[in-house]
């Protein structure tokens, strides 16, 4: 008798810690388990990758460091992030030819306050490797005067000032349905200035995109871009994403979606088709900041 009741113990023991501890898994656009590598061999063909990170999770982190040396094992790469406004590129350049060092880019660029923890590791490959790093984003102060007076008030801007933009008139759709979750998620603070603020940051980070794929090269080794950016600036096939198509119906574009739920054993249905890629976090994961 005493001899079952231990064995029963045992066995309830171990049905409750039978599960084991996963951080992360990734799923297809149709919710189905993937592999790390099944990625990657799908990202490879694609001239873009859009890296889509939650900015506080270490596991978005570490898996675009990844992917990025992943890539560089046989493709020439640009690196382009939304994190970096395009009037710091020549401080990022600077950097990147070793002319300044990591505290003088920090006196001379707006980094985010989470740069050294997240994004130095991957500038720093670019610098190592040898690879441009594209600033990509919009300085703040021009999607700020969307965001209060509207795409009319960028006409107002010097010529010198445009040239930190995407080409006026930007495409705008307004109905396409992430900005109109836009809106709906802001409740009484949504407005069309507030998605036109969230456009003007998608176009110039498409334009910065494409201005590089259509650069002449001396090389005629493979070129891919990986992009890292919010989430939401390339969910759905949209955002980024979108602008690119725009810009340059030609490209293919990889797709790569954060997400966070309390059980990762299986996606959940408003997240699929979110991108070609969901990596699935679990929400108790430790955040960066």
């Amino acid at each position: 008798m005493k001899t079952i009741l231990v064995f029963l113990s045992l066995c309830i023991a171990s049905i409750g810690f039978a599960q084991n501890k996963t951080g992360y898994v990734i799923y297809n656009s149709k919710g189905k388990k993937v592999s790390y590598a099944k990625m990657m061999k799908s990202l490879a063909k694609k001239e873009v990758t859009l890296f889509g990170e939650y900015h506080d999770n270490p596991i978005s982190h570490w898996l675009e460091l990844e992917v990025t040396k992943d890539l560089a094992n046989t493709y020439e790469l640009i690196l382009g992030a939304e994190m970096i406004e395009r009037d710091n590129q020549e401080q990022l350049n600077l950097y990147l030819m070793d002319s300044i060092n990591q505290k003088g880019l920090d006196t001379m660029a707006r980094l985010w306050n989470n740069h050294k923890t997240d994004y130095k590791p991957l500038v720093d490959f670019a610098k190592d490797s040898g690879y441009q790093f594209i600033a990509t984003n919009i300085p703040r102060r021009y999607a700020s005067l969307v965001y209060k007076n509207d795409f009319a008030a960028l006409d107002t801007l010097s010529d010198e000032e445009k040239a930190w933009i995407a080409p006026l008139p930007i495409p705008y759709d307004p109905t396409l349905p992430r900005y109109q979750a836009i809106l709906k998620m802001m409740g009484n603070h949504g407005s069309p200035k507030l998605i036109k603020a969230q456009a003007i940051k998608d176009a110039t980070m498409a334009n910065s995109i494409v201005n590089e794929l259509n650069m002449p090269r001396k090389t005629l080794q493979p070129l891919r871009f990986i992009h890292y950016n919010g989430s939401f600036h390339s969910d759905y096939y949209e955002g980024i994403y979108w602008y690119i198509k725009q810009y340059r119906p030609e490209t293919t574009i990889g797709t790569v979606a954060t997400v966070t739920q309390a059980d990762i054993t299986k996606l959940d249905k408003e997240s699929i088709g979110r991108a070609d890629f969901i990596i699935c976090v679990d929400e108790d994961m430790t955040r960066t900041y």
